[in-house]
């Protein structure tokens, strides 16, 4: 655990990417491969399901560190973050045990699922008094299942590369979908063989890079392709050995959610991923994103729901082609090889290839994206038609190119810690518009502000509190935030009527008065032009 520990510290010291695959790299060029495994699951983002209570872990430390319960809560509202409050109040270890990583997670995590309260106690305390310091501030986040590693799985790839020498195309590749944290599993992922893939497994998506330059600094438009912008789910279906499989970009499984395309998909050759977009679709328009979350928020899906909400796959490209990795043929190849399995496959009615505009003139592109909103998209897809299908986000060939977000001036209402190095920070705000003389909270963000702005408004919450509800404050409504959403829609379940998607902050606006600012109108009169 020692060597985790040590590794956590040098990346949470350094902004550094080099630095941090280089750390990374180091690691898992000397970990056992029962550790390794691990790390390269809570590096990649994932994390153990949270199995006691946070309450109850909070009164396991007060009882072991003799600390009150007010004295407690003043040094975790001071600290902002349990795991550290816990690990700095309790007394220091008699002595300390370096269990290796995977046996600590085993013994002092995993251990405790179905257990009774006495039992879990009996594990965490023994926990507590054999290890000290980081070690025991990480074993914390596991027990509350808050532990954050601040890298991207990118960079993970690169590092488990470095170190093993595969390429990161392939550990990438392997390291989709489900991966388990087992010592078998980590020594597939950096065999040199490269013969592998389970049936089940997707590949890695290609995400674009946001437009910002003009389109003439593409070059010629004829070597590109456009697509709309869908707002639906990316998604892999894949066929192979007479099963079929759908994955999020997220890495969720999610076959049983959509039973219609995968018995659609079941009409496709063993050997066949399809890289697309669910949507909500009906009478040949795209719904509202919002009646896809209908779907998405349900065990169990009726007929009532599926008939309310049917849904395709717009099919983007084709990743593999008769068993063979397809993805470094160029796109003009993999699309028309897309377009003649889709047409041949009778699956019209529940897979469609996403709509391609191909122009000699970036006019005619332009004149697209000017009826994004009016197709129900969000913009528009730029693609070089020579381009492979690389894994991540690779400058100069794809672009994402989305129409300006509707915008609104709200008044900061509440605010509360955010997570990580921002735990001890006001980071997440909740705002509010005008109603008949009231502020009504429509909308909650917490990014969007420079670190130099967040630590000045941090100050200004602290000094302008009102009332306190645990760890969020009532502030004074005094502050206008000028915030951008990509879609909104009307929502029973929010006092205000409406939901809005993906708020953010885009400026304080420190020159303008709080009743100045947006009304409930404003919001309704967007979602009628919507």
């Amino acid at each position: 655990m020692n060597r985790f520990a040590q590794l956590f510290t040098e990346l949470d010291e350094t902004t550094r990417t080099s630095e941090k695959v280089s750390a990374m790299e180091r690691y898992f060029a000397s970990a056992a491969p029962a550790d390794a495994a691990w790390a390269v699951y809570f590096l990649s983002g994932a994390r153990p399901k949270r199995l006691v209570p946070v309450r109850r872990v909070a009164t396991w430390a007060m009882e072991e560190s003799d600390v009150p319960g007010w004295l407690f809560e003043e040094s975790y509202s001071t600290v902002g973050d349990l795991a550290e409050t816990i690990a700095l109040l309790l007394p220091r270890a008699v002595q300390t045990v370096d269990r290796p990583l995977h046996q600590l997670i085993e013994e002092s995590v995993l251990s405790l699922a179905g257990q009774p309260e006495s039992v879990q106690r009996e594990i965490v305390l023994r926990a507590w008094r054999e290890i000290d310091g980081v070690p025991r501030f990480l074993l914390n986040k596991l027990i509350t299942g808050e532990l954050r590693v601040g890298v991207s799985r990118s960079l993970v790839v690169r590092a488990l590369s470095r170190a093993s020498g595969v390429a990161e195309a392939v550990v990438a590749h392997r390291l989709s979908g489900a991966w388990e944290p087992r010592p078998e599993a980590y020594q597939r992922l950096v065999a040199p063989d490269t013969a592998d893939a389970h049936i089940s497994q997707p590949y890695p998506f290609f995400l674009a890079y946001p437009l910002e330059d003009e389109l003439e600094t593409l070059g010629d438009a004829a070597e590109w392709q456009a697509e709309w912008k869908w707002d639906g789910i990316r998604a892999q279906v894949i066929r192979r050995s007479d099963r079929s499989f759908i994955w999020s970009r997220g890495e969720e499984l999610m076959t049983d959610r959509f039973p219609e395309l995968s018995a659609a998909a079941a009409l496709l050759r063993n050997g066949t991923v399809i890289d697309g977009e669910i949507m909500p679709w009906m009478d040949g328009r795209p719904l509202p994103f919002a009646q896809l979350q209908r779907r998405i928020g349900r065990k169990k899906l009726g007929p009532r729901i599926l008939a309310e909400v049917p849904v395709v796959l717009l099919a983007y490209d084709l990743l593999e082609h008769e068993g063979r990795d397809a993805r470094e043929q160029p796109l003009s190849w993999r699309r028309a090889r897309l377009e003649e399995i889709v047409g041949g496959s009778g699956l019209a009615s529940r897979v469609l290839p996403s709509p391609v505009l191909r122009a000699a003139d970036w006019a005619v592109i332009r004149g697209a994206y000017e009826r994004a909103r009016e197709m129900c998209a969000e913009g528009l897809m730029l693609k070089r038609l020579d381009a492979p299908y690389v894994v991540g986000r690779r400058r100069g060939l794809w672009w994402k190119w989305k129409i300006a977000p509707y915008s609104v001036d709200a008044v900061l209402v509440y605010a509360q810690p955010g997570h990580g190095r921002r735990a001890s920070l006001y980071t997440d705000y909740t705002f509010a518009v005008w109603q008949e003389g009231e502020l009504v909270p429509f909308a909650k963000a917490y990014s969007g502000l420079t670190d130099a702005e967040i630590r000045k408004l941090d100050g200004w919450i602290r000094r302008h509190t009102v009332e306190k509800f645990g760890p969020v404050r009532s502030v004074k409504p005094e502050q206008v935030f000028e915030l951008h959403f990509e879609g909104i829609q009307p929502s029973p379940r929010h006092k205000s009527g409406v939901a809005v998607r993906f708020p953010r902050i885009a400026r304080w606006r420190d020159d303008k008065r709080a009743d100045a600012a947006d009304t409930l109108e404003t919001l309704r009169a967007l979602m009628a032009a919507q």
